[in-house]
């Protein structure tokens, strides 16, 4: 085993201010093989693929490749040493062409025709069966194109590690295919490609080992074959079946048949595949799932704010049509994103000014509320959800992140909305913030509030919610309500087993 080790990683340590990212990190990726890099956010694998590609210094640790001891000081330290990454976002300059896309920045010491590279290039996408001109503007075509175009470059490039961070997260089945079909011919030419994905399906299609990450530590390294879809999912989590089966279950969670507020049937959106759902009055429901399972994505439709493509909503079993925002908004829907710092703050704006900007929007800017009004709603808030702020005119972006987070729920609950959507309201704040934040969503639900509550963490969302949507691959799996709402049954169905539904 030791004479086909391509890449080997050892006690990585990386520490961010108050923040220990990796401790004792351990990664081997052998010559001719395709490694997943699993862990839920925050588990680590960005932070060790940036010290792997030089985009961080590593703070312990050592790296070696081809059986040779190295330091990676820069991505073009590592692209000389044969490691090349696609990261999930484009990186390339879609005012360019294909080809100068694909050998910008590739100095030869010799001057070569813009024909020359242009043929270069279009040979390249032709053997990857990319459906692109090597004379076209890069930004002409598809995003799933361009991410073609990007791996074809690092392939080009004669790497011998290839790091494939989210690749089909842009693709559709036939281009996924097409990528997997890609990757095993590298395999059998000995590449060695470390796969990033939240897609548990394709790991299990086509990857030889799983290396699990949770809480920058390392949990383990696997063969795929080995591991059954319910233990990564277990290990990732950080809860083993047998331990999970065992948790009282004392308290029964019952969903009171209510009058439904809103329902969609074959909803979806340029980021959501079709679903159907409903959410009855004063019900606290949530969406669960592993990161980039697609739960983000379906609240995203249903509020507006990704296009939607197709599907009916009934609010009050009356037909509405909801393809922005503002049309949620006058609906009686609010929504806390899961970024609070890009779809969420307005940073340089005071606290009072982020409080009133979603009843402003739906006033109207031709309507502005007095500033005494502003005045009276911001202290409203800021004295019922306890924001600690030194005053009302504070810029939010100097809060903790647990008071912006207050911020912005104050925003929309002086809309005094009928049904709240609160994508990830608890992530990166302190327990005792989390607490509060339950507490307001269960006393919201008591009040007639229709709620969707969706966390990372599981066992929150079994605090907090009556009734679970479960998904996986941006389907939708399973439900879970009464006695099977437990972590047990989520990992199950999550994984594929008990508890699934067809689509």
């Amino acid at each position: 085993m030791q004479e086909d080790s391509l890449l080997k990683m050892r006690r990585i340590e990386k520490r961010f201010p108050g923040v220990l990212a990796l401790h004792n990190v351990d990664f081997t990726l052998r010559k001719g093989e395709i490694h997943a890099l699993m862990g839920e956010n925050g588990a680590g694998k960005s932070t060790l693929i940036k010290i792997l590609t030089g985009v961080y210094p590593m703070d312990g640790g050592t790296i070696f490749v081809d059986g040779m001891y190295v330091k990676i000081h820069s991505p073009q330290d590592a692209q000389n040493k044969g490691i090349s990454t696609v990261y999930q976002e484009i990186t390339l300059c879609p005012n360019l062409t294909v080809a100068e896309n694909m050998f910008i920045g590739r100095e030869t010491g010799i001057t070569v025709k813009q024909k020359d590279y242009e043929k270069k290039a279009d040979e390249i996408l032709n053997s990857l069966n990319i459906p692109a001109r090597s004379t076209q503007q890069l930004g002409s075509c598809s995003l799933a194109v361009q991410q073609m175009v990007a791996i074809a470059r690092a392939v080009d490039m004669k790497c011998k590690i290839l790091i494939l961070d989210e690749p089909t997260s842009s693709l559709d089945d036939k281009e996924v295919n097409m990528l997997f079909t890609l990757m095993r011919d590298l395999k059998s030419k000995g590449v060695g490609i470390i796969f990033v994905t939240h897609f548990l399906e394709q790991v299990y299609e086509v990857s030889d080992r799983i290396t699990v990450l949770r809480n920058g530590e390392l949990v383990g390294e696997y063969l795929t074959e080995e591991l059954p879809q319910v233990q990564l999912v277990a290990k990732m989590i950080g809860k083993e079946l047998d331990e999970l089966n065992t948790l009282s279950e004392d308290e029964e969670h019952e969903t009171v048949q209510k009058e439904v507020f809103y329902e969609a049937k074959d909803l979806a959106s340029s980021e959501a595949k079709p679903f159907d759902f409903c959410i009855h009055k004063g019900e606290v429901n949530g969406f669960t799932g592993l990161l980039g399972s697609g739960r983000s994505e379906s609240v995203r439709a249903i509020f507006g704010a990704d296009k939607v493509n197709q599907g009916t909503v009934k609010i009050n079993g009356s037909a509405v049509k909801i393809t922005k925002p503002i049309d949620a908004m006058k609906h009686g829907i609010g929504y806390l994103a899961e970024d609070r710092k890009r779809d969420g703050i307005i940073a340089e704006l005071s606290v009072r000014e982020n409080i009133i900007l979603a009843l402003q929007v739906m006033k109207g800017f031709f309507k502005p509320i007095s500033r005494s009004e502003s005045e009276k709603f911001a202290d409203e808030y800021i004295d019922a959800l306890s924001i600690k702020t030194a005053s009302r005119e504070t810029p939010v972006g100097s809060l903790s992140g647990g008071n912006q987070q207050k911020v912005i729920l104050a925003r929309w609950l002086l809309t005094h909305p009928e049904y709240l959507i609160l994508d990830e309201p608890t992530r990166g704040i302190d327990v005792g913030t989390k607490l509060e934040i339950q507490k307001l969503v269960l006393k919201l639900a008591e009040e007639g509030v229709s709620v969707t509550f969706i966390s990372s963490e599981v066992e929150e969302m079994l605090r907090t919610c009556s009734r679970l949507i479960v998904m996986r691959d941006r389907h939708i799996v399973g439900e879970l309500k009464g006695s099977d709402l437990n972590q047990a049954q989520v990992m199950k169905t999550i994984a594929g087993g008990e508890g699934t539904k067809d689509e």
